[in-house]
């Protein structure tokens, strides 16, 4: 029952040409916008099947997709009418589209009314009521390969060298390049031995050579910080996700509660695989 993006392709540049005429103003969803042999689309039509198209379709110029869209249904009716009667198989897709949609829609008004304004800021204060803040560390290095090549930087750092400079001429690590900067971190984000070397230092201090899997450190710490809390704004899209699953998941769950269900027992699940059972 779908259509492949070729089809729809050659529907919107062009196999059948329509006449454009002044529509009135007044228009609604029931607006007659072309006829095939008696049966009619409507304006209607032509707006959900317009949702429904992929991204790169809906940035046309609006006159070539609605003539692209109502030439693919044009089409598509005739085809209609001139399959006959609807074979099983079809008639039980078309069952199914039908609840998938219905089945969307009221999967969207559930999303949609869960997520206001009282729900996100409940949620969030929620989230971060036992917010203790973490502190945060911007931190940069020099990687070398050798105990020995570390110690001769910390000596030259202590002889006045710049650190930014001798982390692009000497560091292996990718952040070399960039003067050896680490930008912010916090907890858990660093290897262990680098970490606990960061959380003793204060800032501006530069570290004896440490040793990572990676290799051998000489760290500088610019700066540290204690996390301020998120703000809601920031937080918006993930507490609203979480609360339109959370409405779903339990309007489901009183739907089935509520529901007489009766599951049939013995089926073979590999049955499903056989599309001669939709001829039967």
């Amino acid at each position: 029952m779908k259509y492949h993006t070729n089809v729809i392709a050659a529907a919107i540049f062009g196999a059948l040409t329509l006449t454009s005429g002044a529509f009135a103003q007044d228009m609604s969803s029931d607006t007659v916008v072309a006829t095939v042999n008696g049966s009619q689309i409507t304006l209607g039509h032509v707006i959900a099947a317009r949702g429904s198209l992929p991204a790169q379709y809906q940035e046309l110029e609006d006159a070539q997709l609605f003539e692209g869209i109502l030439n693919q249904m044009i089409q598509q009716e005739l085809l209609k009418q001139s399959a006959g009667d609807l074979s099983k198989a079809v008639a039980i897709q078309i069952e199914n589209e039908q609840r998938i949609a219905i089945a969307g829609s009221a999967l969207q008004e559930i999303a949609t009314s869960a997520v206001t304004d009282e729900a996100l800021k409940a949620a969030y204060d929620a989230k971060y009521a036992d917010f203790a803040p973490g502190r945060e560390f911007n931190a940069a290095h020099i990687l070398v390969e050798t105990e020995e090549e570390a110690k001769a930087i910390v000596a030259e750092l202590e002889g006045g060298a710049d650190f930014s400079q001798l982390a692009m001429d000497k560091s292996t690590g990718p952040s070399g390049p960039n003067g050896g900067d680490l930008g912010w971190f916090g907890l858990g984000m660093m290897v262990a031995p680098f970490e606990q070397a960061v959380v003793e230092m204060e800032p501006g201090d530069i570290s004896a050579p440490v040793q990572t899997q990676f290799g051998w450190h000489v760290i500088k710490l610019v700066d540290s910080r204690l996390q301020d809390v998120p703000a809601l704004e920031t937080e918006r899209d993930e507490l609203a996700a979480t609360i339109e699953d959370e409405a779903i998941r339990a309007r489901l769950d009183e739907l089935q509660a509520a529901a007489t269900l009766e599951i049939a027992e013995g089926i073979d699940p590999a049955l499903m695989r056989d599309d001669a059972l939709l001829n039967d």
